[in-house]
């Protein structure tokens, strides 16, 4: 029993789990880290700048790192975005009528944080994000529910990414 029991005592000791912000892996010589507007490669208007300012608010608020929009010269840092793709697709469907009535929105995302040097601190080539959205059944009250969404899954991406970043995952 005393053998088990010291079994798992060690095995949950070794879980992998830490303290989030104690792990950064972005050099000590980045303090400021620029955010240019990120590339839009799909039709859905817009997404890229929804997506932006969801990641400068991010950073801002999380971590001690200025912000900018421009990569000029007083940057350390550029965070660089493509959207690559957007989709909606019916996710569930109305009995009765046979129209959706809901969608789930998809967004796949490039991101990569270089240096001045262009030594690359952090890439993700394929961000993966998706968030579903009920769709109105009357024609009166029709509310377009993928722009609230699309603003869901840019705070959930946006977490994610400086997470990421900041833990080196």
């Amino acid at each position: 029993m005393c053998l088990v029991l010291t079994a798992l005592l060690l095995g949950a000791t070794g879980c992998g789990y830490h303290t989030a912000g104690h792990a950064v892996r972005i050099p000590e010589s980045i303090h400021t880290i620029a955010v240019p507007a990120f590339t839009n490669r799909t039709h859905t208007y817009k997404v890229e700048q929804t997506l932006t300012a969801a990641v400068v608010r991010e950073f801002s608020s999380r971590t001690p790192y200025r912000v900018v929009s421009d990569p000029g010269a007083d940057a350390d840092a550029v965070l660089n975005g493509n959207v690559i793709a957007v989709s909606a697709s019916p996710l569930t469907f109305d009995s009765t009528t046979g129209r959706a009535s809901s969608m789930l929105v998809t967004v796949a995302i490039d991101v990569r944080l270089v240096d001045r040097k262009g030594a690359i601190l952090y890439q993700n080539p394929n961000y993966i994000f998706r968030d579903e959205y009920q769709v109105s059944r009357e024609i009166s009250s029709f509310f377009e529910e993928q722009s609230p969404a699309l603003d869901r899954l840019a705070r959930d991406f946006s977490r994610t990414l400086v997470s990421n970043i900041l833990e080196a995952y």
